[in-house]
């Protein structure tokens, strides 16, 4: 059994869900991040892509969506309360939607520093009873405690039904604030006193009898008056039973729990009705199709034993079968991972109800800030149900590899509650795993490009310069010339790459849909690399939003499965996509966004193994494709023209591009010969071998002592697990183990 997962209090269910898939320890990120959700905190995570971030928070959602259903099952005659023994508590119905109330209903809690929350009780007061109810301020926040209708303000006292004392010392009705008695604050216990023979409330501090705050109108005086609390960033206790810490010497009062005038509630604007039973308990939001699919298998995999309740998923993503969606969705779910398009159309139309998420999940979601998608995060976590009828504050966690973004922190102080941030790589850096480098592409250093648009031989480009007249690369080439000069040499140079190297598995990256189409193309008709030749060095699949979704999911299976050693893709693969063993990166050309550099090569150096990541880079600029602005988003399109033109393209700098890269990670990327491809001699050069472990590396002073210890450090990993294991069981025993 995976006892470590089991000490970071993984559920046994879960933990035999992670023995059977193969998970024996913890990440590091996983090993921070799940005690803090599973203690109910907002947390943000920050850590290498592949570093376990998807278990590292849907591990805990599950546990919690189990335990919270099995909280919600029926209990037996048994366990019943005794008819009689329900006394006043605070309201988990009649309160603001910001407030936190206890299992209890005697502590409240309000962590908005902008507005008001209130709660009213359970009980009221009606004619001719005198009662009373102590407040403790817990800490230095604002409060108002007091008395009021069913129907007034829970913003207590900014109504004609409502009557407070505040801590600035200042009474309040109808928005109307004097002062009255003194100033209350931390440490402070309020007594709260309604005598309805008189019609007056009195409030004392410590047991100081401040004197007659209110006369109740006789207009009142069939009216139901409750106790209410109002906190902006404050905690109190309520006791309404007693014994009281400063009780009102008058023997006539009552407690307010022991008046035993309980009065039905008028289900007012503030609860949310209707039952929650098959509602979702949590909302995934990932930027991709193929990260939400990821995350939904992480999730079956996961919870494959947990049951009593067991707990369900659905995968909302677009491509698949709306109407089969629909159905799960209004059968039942308790995890919802989707892409912000189905999600929209599904919370807009109805089908996916809010009113039951206890949890809200951005994934990558610097990736979904870019794309523009910060409304319908605003907008999701506006109708989820900021406190629960538990009283459980909505949890929010925030996670990407490059989580240090402007927006992000931004969108996290604006929605979050006091995130703990755990952050395992601080500003972007590159894995020591990970061996980047540059090879220059310069059409006027390698005219071997003119020969191969002469005889229309190597790579189909993407037909920017069809209508233009191609020249001899010299002095006189046109900036067009050299572009499409780029643009062929790339092709070839792709393919030394792959030759010198001798890979077997890659990724390589293309900026646009077109460039992987075309890329693909070469791979097949000058190498037969289609994706089912097995027995091709350059067999290949595509992976990019124009290729269907059934054909997406199945050319990433092949390419986990290792049935083709290429994947051609845009930057949608980028992110969070699990690829195991991938040795090596190819960019065929520089991302526009630096962050997006990380995370392409981010694909290898996984799991300590060695990776390498080569990126061409022009030397010069290259005409490209730009349809921000087509009305057909380049289906069909064959405007050339600049942008600034009303065109669709741009000049793109890629050594403009490289330059940010550098400055962001203060460092330079090392330069390779394009001639021959060819690693820099230095650590990496023969000591390493990409994919695996770097066991003999240079800095590895431990080589030859490693491989005398190995057999003694495999039986002692043994011994330490059956020891776990052993410990674990007996703690089940229930036996003492330290008798």
């Amino acid at each position: 059994m995976s006892s470590a997962f089991a000490e970071l209090g993984v559920c046994d269910e879960i933990v035999q869900g992670l023995d059977k898939i193969g998970w024996a320890l913890p990440t590091d990120i996983q090993a921070e991040a799940v005690p803090l959700i599973l203690g109910g905190g907002d947390v943000l995570m920050a850590a290498e892509t592949g570093s376990g971030k998807t278990g590292a928070f849907c591990l805990p959602v599950i546990q919690i969506v189990n335990e919270s259903k099995r909280e919600k099952e029926p209990k037996s005659s048994s366990s019943r309360t005794p008819a009689g023994s329900v006394t006043c508590k605070l309201s988990m119905e009649e309160r603001s939607d910001i407030v936190a109330v206890s299992p209890d209903g005697l502590q409240m809690q309000c962590r908005d520093f902008r507005i008001w929350g209130g709660c009213r009780s359970t009980w009221a007061t009606k004619e001719n009873a005198i009662g009373f109810y102590e407040v403790s301020c817990n800490d230095e926040g604002l409060s108002r405690f007091g008395f009021g209708t069913i129907s007034c303000d829970l913003n207590l006292g900014t109504c004609p039904q409502g009557f407070g004392f505040g801590g600035t010392g200042k009474k309040s009705n109808r928005r109307q604030f004097d002062s009255y008695g003194e100033p209350f604050g931390q440490g402070d216990i309020i007594g709260c006193l309604i005598d309805r023979q008189r019609n007056e409330i009195t409030f004392f501090k410590n047991g100081k009898d401040l004197g007659v705050a209110f006369q109740i109108p006789n207009s009142m005086n069939t009216e139901p008056l409750y106790a209410i609390c109002c906190l902006k960033n404050a905690e109190v206790a309520v006791s309404f039973d007693g014994p009281f810490k400063f009780p009102p010497e008058s023997g006539n009062v009552t407690a307010f729990g022991k008046l035993g005038l309980r009065v039905e509630f008028r289900i007012g604007p503030s609860v949310k009705t209707g039952s929650t039973k098959g509602l979702p308990m949590a909302i995934i939001l990932e930027p991709s199709r193929e990260l939400a699919q990821q995350t939904e298998q992480c999730i079956e995999d996961f919870s494959q034993y947990v049951s009593s309740p067991t707990v369900s998923s659905v995968c909302l993503v677009g491509g698949g079968d709306s109407r089969y969606q629909k159905q799960l969705i209004e059968e039942g779910v308790d995890i919802v991972v989707g892409t912000p398009g189905r999600l929209e159309d599904f919370i807009n139309s109805g089908v996916l109800k809010l009113d039951n998420v206890r949890f809200l999940i951005v994934d990558e979601c610097d990736a979904l800030l870019a794309q523009n998608q910060n409304r319908l995060i605003e907008n999701i976590h506006r109708k989820c149900p900021q406190i629960s009828p538990e009283g459980r504050r909505l949890q929010m966690v925030v996670c990407s590899a490059t989580l240090h973004n402007f927006n992000v922190k931004k969108l996290a102080q604006k929605l979050m509650s006091f995130p703990t941030w755990v952050d395992l790589k601080g500003e972007d850096s590159v894995p020591d795993t990970v061996h980047h480098c540059v090879a220059l592409v310069d059409p006027s250093e390698d005219r071997s490009w003119f020969d191969l648009h002469i005889n229309k031989k190597g790579v189909i480009t993407d037909k920017v310069h069809q209508a233009d007249q191609i020249s001899p690369p010299g002095k006189n080439s046109s900036e067009e010339s050299i572009s499409e000069g780029i643009k062929k040499l790339k092709g070839e140079y792709v393919v030394k790459i792959i030759k010198k190297h001798k890979m077997e598995k890659a990724i390589i990256f293309c900026r646009t849909k077109l460039d992987c189409d075309n890329l693909e193309r070469l791979f097949v008709k000058n190498f037969g690399g289609g994706p089912y030749s097995k027995n091709s060095d350059f067999s290949c699949v595509c992976l990019h939003s124009d290729r269907k979704p059934n054909e997406r999911k199945s050319n990433l299976e092949r390419f986990k499965k290792d049935e083709v050693r290429f994947l051609i893709c845009t930057d949608v693969a980028a992110r969070g996509i699990d690829v195991k063993g991938v040795p090596y990166v190819i960019n065929v050309t520089m991302p526009d966004d630096k962050a997006n550099y990380l995370h392409r090569i981010g694909r290898v150096g996984r799991a300590d193994c060695m990776g390498l990541a080569i990126s061409l880079v022009a030397k010069q600029r290259e005409k490209v494709w730009y349809h921000s602005n087509c009305r057909t988003r380049g289906n069909g399109c064959f405007n050339t023209n600049d942008i600034k033109h009303g065109g669709c393209t741009i000049w793109y700098n890629e050594m403009a591009l490289l330059g940010e890269v550098e400055d962001h990670l203060k460092d330079t990327i090392e330069h390779i010969d394009p001639k021959t491809m060819s690693v820099p001699v230095n650590e990496f050069d023969g000591k390493v071998v990409y994919g695996r472990k770097n066991i003999e590396g240079s800095n590895n002073i431990l080589t030859g002592h490693y491989r005398e210890l190995l057999p003694t450090l495999n039986e002692l990993k043994r011994l330490e697990k059956c020891a776990q294991g052993s410990f674990i069981e007996l703690l089940k025993s229930g036996k003492n183990i330290f008798a």
